[in-house]
Parts: C-alpha cells; structure tokens; sequence
C-alpha cells in the first residue's frame, strides 16, 4: 500500500520559513501508476476548521495554483525521480498555524476537488507560527 509521509513541520517565528517534504513509499502504486502520474497537492487544517486548499502542482511540474492567502509566499515544487513534492512556506504568519497534510490525485487538482477525489493522504505535520 503506497503511503505519502511528510516531515518538515516545525515552531517557527513569524517572517521565518520552513521546507515541508511528502515521500511517497513507491514509485509504482498499487493500480500500476507512477507517482509522476498523480497531481500533487498541500492542504491544511487548524483546529476546528475545515481542511483548506493551499496549493497544487500537476503532474510535470508545469503548472502550479496557489490559495490566495498563500500566494507569493508559499512555492509548491516536485521531484519525480524522488517521488517527493515539497512546500517552501515563507514569511510564514501566524494565520499559518495547522496540520499540513500531502494528497495525490489522478484528476485535475484544486479547491473544488472534493476530498474524496483524493486518493492518498499523508499523516500531517504540524506547522506552528508564533508572534
């Protein structure tokens, strides 16, 4: 069973920046496709909040969307021959505060996607932004 982790969370000031990384376990999922072949995405969830949409990046890296609130701060990029995508986060707020989790899709990635268009989800790392 192919599983996305992520790493990279931490307690950062607010101005500073953080790298958040999601591997994927394989390269090859369990319904023969690669992971090159999946859009790959970042949401986020603070407490008692819906998780939200930040930003998407498709499958050959050509083209990214971003969340408003995000936009010219965050850079979602991927390496496939690492099966790795990342979310560079810079002069990070404290309205960034969350869980930010991984997600793969075969179909066209973004904020009217239903979650349950998703197939797999990372565990989450928790991002924490302090004043």
């Amino acid at each position: 069973q192919v599983q996305l982790v992520e790493s990279g969370g931490g307690l950062v000031q607010a101005g500073g920046s953080l790298r958040l990384s999601c591997a994927a376990s394989t390269h090859t999922f369990s319904n023969g496709r690669t992971f090159s072949s999946y859009a790959m995405t970042w949401f986020r969830q603070a407490p008692g909040k819906e998780r939200e949409f930040v930003a998407a990046i498709l499958w050959n890296g050509g083209s990214t969307y971003y969340a408003d609130s995000v936009k010219g701060r965050f850079t979602i990029s991927r390496d496939n021959a690492k099966s790795t995508v990342y979310l560079q986060m810079n002069s990070l707020k404290s309205e960034d505060t969350a869980v930010y989790y991984c997600a793969a899709t075969a179909a066209w990635p973004g904020p009217l996607l239903p979650l349950q268009e998703y197939d797999y989800w990372g565990q989450g790392t928790q991002v924490t932004v302090s004043s």
